[in-house]
């Protein structure tokens, strides 16, 4: 029963077939080959624009790649307090832009609100002691499984562009948060404002694929030197873009996130039926429930694999008790049925057990 995160799961076996694949022979290095090129013109067909496309094997390097680029070192990029660029990064965009400091804003639900970037730029700041925000970085779905809508989207985009912000999207589980939402890759991304995407294929079947995805070459900048700086600039590149290109074929990246989505709402539903709180929306494959105390043990004594969690972005209101605890739980496109069933028949057990005492 792993509930514990979608980077645990293995990879697709479309996505290792294809790597299998392109073993044979020999590939120009460095992305000059084939398969890359097939891959970025994918990638211009997906999203119905020209585009310019890094290969990357982390989402770390995606985001801390974007955001160099959008924010010079004596700048800042505004983003959510616990969203993954500023909290478990370990200071990678610091590194990379060379030192833009990245402000985060309080915000339910993971989500930046519109009226906290507003709040944040509508102070002045006196240059040259104070850094000028230069990006704001959404995340998609967020931390804690929410999915901004296109129009929240598009109405962030616009205030920062109105202030001279470039705006970047994590994408680390992009594909959850377009299948939730019903939208298209080009409605939810530059069409709504975005600059630079980080789109994800690591947690959704790939081995280690990642791509920082440029809407305008302008914004692109100095991206490819950056990445060959920072050791980014894989010599045998193919494996990676092997790795997308099955992704993406026949929208199997869609399939594998619409299966890690259900399973996560067959999971939120079971364990509602059973009484168990859920304080968020579950909108892609991330839960938050209250678990007694009881049922935390009983689960944990079963095998079951999954984190406690701590977040400031509860709805107001929210209380866990002493005898209650928060956790996280992730679904994959590699989740079961029968983990999920297993899985709510032992918390069930465990329910039973609490309301004796």
């Amino acid at each position: 029963m792993n509930f514990a995160s979608d980077n645990w799961a293995g990879a697709a076996p479309r996505v290792l077939e294809a790597v299998a694949r392109v073993n044979e022979g020999a590939m120009r290095a460095y992305g000059g080959d084939e398969v890359t090129a097939r891959v970025k013109a994918r990638l211009c067909d997906v999203f119905e624009r020209d585009l310019s496309v890094f290969l990357v094997v982390t989402g770390t390097a995606a985001n801390a790649l974007s955001l160099a680029t959008l924010a010079q070192s004596w700048r800042s990029v505004l983003c959510h307090a616990e969203a993954h660029v500023v909290d478990v990064e370990c200071g990678a965009t610091e590194f990379y832009s060379g030192g833009a400091k990245l402000v985060g804003l309080p915000g339910v639900g993971g989500k930046v609100p519109l009226e906290a970037v507003a709040r944040h730029l509508a102070v002045p700041r006196r240059v040259p002691h104070q850094m000028i925000p230069a990006a704001l970085s959404l995340t998609q779905s967020t931390e804690l499984g929410t999915v901004y809508s296109v129009d929240e989207i598009g109405a962030l985009a616009e205030l920062a562009h109105a202030h001279g912000l470039g705006v970047h999207l994590d994408g680390a589980r992009f594909a959850n948060a377009l299948v939730r939402l019903g939208a298209t890759p080009a409605e939810m991304t530059w069409r709504a404002g975005v600059d630079i995407l980080s789109f994800g294929g690591t947690k959704n079947g790939c081995i280690a694929a990642e791509a920082v995805i440029v809407f305008d070459a302008e914004r692109a900048g100095h991206i490819a030197e950056r990445r060959m700086r920072g050791g980014h600039l894989l010599s045998k590149s193919r494996f990676v873009a092997a790795q997308l290109e099955s992704y993406l074929a026949a929208d199997h990246w869609l399939d594998l996130a619409a299966h890690a989505n259900a399973a996560a709402a067959r999971l939120a539903a079971g364990l509602a039926r059973l009484g168990i709180r859920i304080p968020l929306a579950v909108e892609a494959n991330q839960i938050f429930p209250i678990l007694p105390a009881g049922v935390d043990a009983a689960l944990r004594a079963a095998g079951a694999a999954f984190h406690p969690w701590t977040t400031a972005s509860l709805p107001e209101g929210t209380a866990i008790g002493e005898d209650e605890v928060l956790v996280r739980l992730v679904t994959s496109f590699a989740t079961r049925d029968e983990e999920v069933d297993r899985f709510l028949a032992v918390a069930a057990q465990g329910m039973r057990e609490v309301n004796a005492v």
